[in-house]
């Protein structure tokens, strides 16, 4: 029976990803945030100097550059959640694979390079998910896992087409740790902009078996240009990166809930492993996507 390709599956377009086991990720339980209150930050400045999100954007550019500079490619497990329109969907894990984008005299000699392994739950268990810049028309190759997926072929799709972005907030261009620090560092210069606007600070926080500082930032005032209420950004200790994030809405009555708005984690990050072209070709014998 022939399919038509919008009976196809919602595909994976946000994010960020890295680790080369799958064995021990967290379950839920370990996704719960230490915090919600924090101790201030002892300033480096004098007061009146120094905004309260100064510090926090100098740890992001301080990221920025040890990812561009010093981490050319990791494995992890990501947990993603995400509210798109007026619906949370639940936590999805899957293994990643990612090659960072690499600039030479402002040429392009290391494209950003992702594949990703869902492995639950088990309605989206075994689809692979590949995206490499610049390559393959600028699409994401990708198949279903379980049982549609002994029937369904593998598709070649735009990032940001309706397939792809069916159910996600993001394009899988934008996918990746780097990705995050950019968008955070976006985020924090426009909430910069914001009147009240305060950022407190956690050492020894953790995020499974990782020590991390986390940055706790709230935007008291519902701008138009204010994406989030509250954020927390878990920044790992040892590799000066972010590998948790988690955004609040305004609650929607006075003391009420806050609800997330988006939330990525990565579990198990491992860096510099020395990944190749062929973790990211989709005839890679060791993958599924095409009938063998």
């Amino acid at each position: 029976m022939k399919l038509r390709r919008r009976d196809f599956f919602t595909f994976l377009g946000s994010a960020a990803a890295a680790t080369t086991s799958v064995r021990g990720f967290a379950e839920q339980s370990e996704l719960v945030e230490p915090v919600h209150r924090v101790a201030n930050a002892a300033s480096v400045a004098p007061k009146q100097m120094m905004h309260p999100l100064d510090r926090a954007l100098e740890m992001a550019r301080d990221g920025l550059e040890t990812c561009r500079e010093d981490i050319k490619d990791y494995t992890a497990i990501l947990v993603k959640r995400e509210r798109v329109g007026n619906s949370l969907g639940g936590h999805e894990y899957m293994f990643a694979k990612v090659r960072n984008r690499k600039v030479q005299n402002g040429k392009i000699v290391q494209p950003l390079s992702v594949y990703l392994s869902f492995l639950k739950p088990s309605s989206i268990k075994g689809r692979e998910v590949i995206y490499v810049e610049n390559q393959n028309d600028g699409n994401i190759v990708a198949h279903e896992g379980g049982f549609k997926g002994r029937f369904l072929p593998t598709v070649s799709v735009p990032p940001d087409g309706m397939l792809a972005m069916r159910g996600q907030r993001y394009p899988m261009t934008e996918i990746g740790v780097e990705n995050l620090i950019v968008k955070l560092i976006e985020r924090g210069e426009q909430a910069r902009q914001m009147p009240g606007v305060t950022c407190e600070f956690r050492k020894n926080a953790r995020v499974k078996d990782r020590t991390c500082t986390v940055l706790h930032v709230t935007q008291p005032l519902k701008t138009p240009n204010a994406e989030f209420h509250q954020a927390q950004v878990f920044m790992d200790d040892a590799v000066n990166v972010p590998i948790r994030y988690v955004a609040y809405d305004w609650p929607r009555q006075a003391g009420g809930p806050l609800e997330v708005l988006e939330e990525y984690t990565y579990l198990d990050l491992k860096v510099n492993v020395g990944l190749t072209d062929a973790d990211f070709n989709p005839y890679n014998p060791a993958y599924n996507f095409y009938s063998k």
